[in-house]
């Protein structure tokens, strides 16, 4: 089992020929509702691939809250410990994605911003019996550090929005997924090999269409991606974190869980919208034989 503390949200996301300077108004070639959020994107991925996910978080006493809840629920992902917040909205992700399917996020974390370490203890049964526990930092950091503290199994952190980090959250988990960019806020280098100077026993390193680094003290190897058409790659990352945690709660080794993982944010970024291209576990096994894994 794996459980995600995390955010979601309502993503309305726009096609942009480029995206706006300040000042500038643009026009868009069209906009789409879509569910998202990092935690909830995450948790659908690992979902999509046959692992069995609980999901805390919390959401708002409205409509959009509503439409996300009941997205969860036709993608299996157990909603028990999804609060309904009494006073915030939804939270919501404003998206531009532009011609070359690169993407610019505004996220109001609206009932994100009030999950706590009060709804992280209400979860400290599935906590303490999941194999995986997938984080990110779209909640408030005592939320993260409480649900870190109280795992039994396998912490992860995608330390996504990038900022620098407690080291007592860096040393309290297993494994660290960062992109070049947020890698460069922690250790003020984008070198995946600087990730030796942080507490981690492992940090993987995303490098989009270059695939992925494992980083250990003493070892380092490249997992490659396969060639793909982007089309928006909002949902590559979530993906990626998704299908690493699925494939860890599978018995999978790190190597072969990465290189799913890799090949499964490959598959997203072929469709608009964070989840659009999540393959499930039919689409994403067709894939490693195409490769030959």
């Amino acid at each position: 089992m794996i459980v995600v503390v995390g955010s979601v949200n309502q993503d309305l996301v726009a096609r942009v020929e480029h995206h706006p300077v300040p000042g500038e108004t643009v026009l868009g070639s069209g906009h789409e509702t879509m569910p998202g959020g990092k935690g909830a994107n995450q948790a659908v991925a690992a979902a999509r691939l046959g692992s069995d996910v609980v999901f805390v978080g919390r959401i708002g006493a409205d409509e959009a809250g509503r439409d996300l809840v009941g997205e969860f629920e036709r993608e299996g992902v157990d909603v028990g410990h999804l609060t309904v917040d009494p006073v915030a909205p939804s939270g919501l992700a404003i998206i531009t994605v532009d011609d070359a399917a690169e993407n610019a996020i505004v996220v109001s974390p609206g009932a994100n911003g009030n999950v706590s370490p009060s709804d992280v203890e209400g979860a400290s049964a599935a906590l303490m019996a999941a194999t995986v526990t997938l984080l990110q930092l779209e909640i408030p950091m005592d939320a993260v550090l409480a649900a870190a503290g109280a795992s039994e199994g396998i912490v992860i952190l995608n330390a996504a929005p990038a900022m620098h980090l407690p080291i007592a959250l860096l040393k309290s988990i297993d494994v660290l997924i960062v992109n070049r960019g947020e890698l460069a806020t922690l250790t003020g280098s984008g070198d995946p090999l600087s990730a030796r100077s942080l507490p981690v026993p492992v940090t993987i390193v995303t490098l989009g269409g270059e695939g992925a680094r494992i980083i250990r003290a003493d070892t380092r190897e490249s997992v490659a991606a396969i060639d793909v058409t982007p089309v928006d790659t909002t949902g590559a990352g979530d993906t990626f974190c998704g299908a690493l945690a699925a494939g860890l709660d599978d018995g999978l080794s790190l190597e072969s869980s990465v290189q799913r993982a890799v090949i499964a944010g490959s598959l997203a970024v072929t469709a608009i919208g964070a989840r659009s291209g999540m393959p499930t576990l039919p689409e994403l096994e067709g894939a490693l034989r195409t490769v030959g894994l």
